[in-house]
């Protein structure tokens, strides 16, 4: 049985207009991701990585092209109805987690479920599963500033998994993390999107960790394309 086309991206330009001349960042990039399915997008600073995930997320519109989100056509879509899209099928995870001083862990994962409109009960009882799933039940009560930088990032992807999202995009995710810490992160990464279903587009530098992914791809004149196998070894 052939799994469900989560994020389709079909034939995306972006252009942004600097000094009085256009710069077509995106030129007909088109991407499919099913869900189960993990997929890096490795490319230099200023191939148009942070604009792909921007459209992917709905934070920006393409100037021209479709967008779908779990089948349904969503570019062009109001702004209502784009952050109920985000709120409701899209989790974001940052470089920084961005986790709340003045909250500890399960009041992180416990405040965007309120504003989805969930009640106090099933929102906590929720961020405690998802807590114990990343592997830090122990840690609930803790605050950001009490925990480690590994820590901190688990609590972020839980965060991001707290309104069963069906698309999880990761801008480089363990980018401030060391070596061993952000192997085990990517690891819990990877575990989560096969466990959930979820299809995960994630955007890094490490080669090591995104040979890990089901696909890695990347941007070449604005267009979305297989790593190349060869260069990827050179880089090893």
């Amino acid at each position: 049985m052939s799994k469900k086309t989560v994020l389709s991206l079909k034939n995306i330009t972006r252009q942004f207009e600097q000094g009085g001349r256009k710069l077509d960042i995106l030129a007909g990039a088109d991407l499919e991701i099913r869900e189960g399915e993990s997929v890096a997008l490795v490319a230099p600073s200023g191939a148009g990585k942070s604009t792909l995930l921007q459209i992917a997320g709905l934070l920006d519109q393409p100037s021209s092209g479709e967008v779908y989100m779990d089948g349904a056509l969503v570019q062009g879509a109001d702004d209502e109805t784009r952050t109920r899209l985000r709120r409701e099928k899209i989790g974001f995870i940052y470089q920084f987690h961005y986790l709340l001083s003045d909250f500890n862990a399960r009041e992180n994962l416990v405040l965007p479920q309120l504003i989805a409109g969930k009640s106090k009960k099933q929102a906590q009882q929720n961020a405690d599963e998802l807590l114990k799933m990343v592997k830090l039940s122990e840690r609930a009560g803790h605050y950001p500033s009490e925990m480690s930088g590994g820590e901190q990032q688990r609590v972020a992807i839980a965060r991001a998994l707290v309104n069963n999202p069906v698309l999880l995009l990761a801008d480089e995710p363990t980018g401030n993390l060391d070596p061993r810490t952000a192997g085990d992160i990517f690891t819990l990464l990877k575990q989560m999107v096969a466990e959930l279903g979820l299809a995960a587009l994630i955007v890094t530098h490490n080669m090591e960790l995104a040979r890990q992914t089901d696909r890695i791809l990347t941007l070449k004149d604005g267009k979305i394309v297989p790593y190349d196998k060869a260069a990827l070894e050179d880089a090893a």
